[in-house]
């Protein structure tokens, strides 16, 4: 998707024009879903944390109250230049279905009592909007677009692959060479250190979360704590597939989450995707 569909989206004058009210609940479009699940983006990080949190029936008070270091205004703006983007929309009848709306009509008072009976409400929705995702795993395939091209570190493209099954390793750097990258594997904490200050620094990592002996997030943070390793790309490929764990990876600066098990060509579109290669 072209950069140039984007510009007037996130512009200002679409960020005053659209009321958006605690109880409001919106739903992707097929175009919102495909930012989500098409492999690439152009899209800004906290646009994509609120379109995973609204892919289930979320109302603005949830948004809120899942997305806590997003100012109310700031994350109702980006809400609204969704809505004007065509990237989310108000559900329709059958799609409100789960949704208890009770306690907010039910408010006798209003100002603060009514607010206090709208967070009580969102509440609730938050744990019946989408039972079937929680029980049937949350798929998404988020890859992030380089600003501009980028251009391999050595001779060439390198790709560290942080992953503890063999069988995926073997399977990821498959498809990596044949693509023509140089893949180097790590298992473990130690593993990962060292494959880290080897020269050239990998064009990209590809990161699971569930490790023997760290937390791939815990691996995510220091990375974008380090002032050389911040800048290399990091997809997050993992069975951890919940919405809360997708939200905690864009958050802590990954720049792709895929969830396992996942497409060949998703992958490697988002390999491409982070690292400003065009693809083929």
């Amino acid at each position: 998707m072209a950069d140039e569909d984007f510009i007037s989206v996130f512009s200002s004058e679409n960020r005053a024009n659209i009321a958006v009210y605690p109880l409001d609940v919106f739903v992707l479009t097929d175009k919102g879903t495909a930012q989500i699940r098409g492999g690439a983006t152009t899209l800004p990080r906290e646009a994509l944390e609120l379109m995973v949190l609204m892919d289930g029936k979320a109302t603005i008070g949830d948004l809120e109250q899942q997305a806590p270091q997003m100012l109310s205004e700031a994350l109702r703006n980006i809400v609204r230049s969704l809505i004007s983007g065509g990237l989310v929309r108000a559900p329709t009848i059958s799609e409100t279905d789960g949704l208890d709306f009770s306690a907010f009509f039910a408010a006798a008072g209003s100002g603060e009592e009514t607010m206090v009976s709208a967070k009580a409400s969102a509440a609730r929705e938050a744990e019946t909007g989408a039972p079937q995702l929680e029980r049937s795993g949350y798929y998404v395939s988020i890859a992030r677009k380089a600003v501009k091209a980028g251009s391999p570190r050595g001779g060439k493209w390198t790709a560290l692959v942080v992953e503890d099954d063999p069988d995926m390793v073997i399977l990821v750097r498959r498809l990596l060479e044949e693509t023509g990258f140089a893949v180097r594997a790590a298992a473990n904490r130690d593993q990962t250190v060292a494959a880290l200050r080897e020269s050239p620094l990998p064009d990209v990592v590809i990161l699971d979360v569930v490790l023997p002996d760290v937390n791939g997030f815990e691996i995510l943070k220091r990375m974008k704590a380090h002032p050389a390793l911040k800048v290399v790309p990091v997809i997050m490929l993992t069975a951890e597939a919940k919405r809360e764990s997708v939200m905690r990876g864009l958050a802590g600066g990954a720049d792709g989450y895929i969830t396992k098990p996942f497409e060949r060509d998703a992958l490697l579109e988002g390999v491409k995707a982070v690292l400003g290669i065009e693809p083929t």
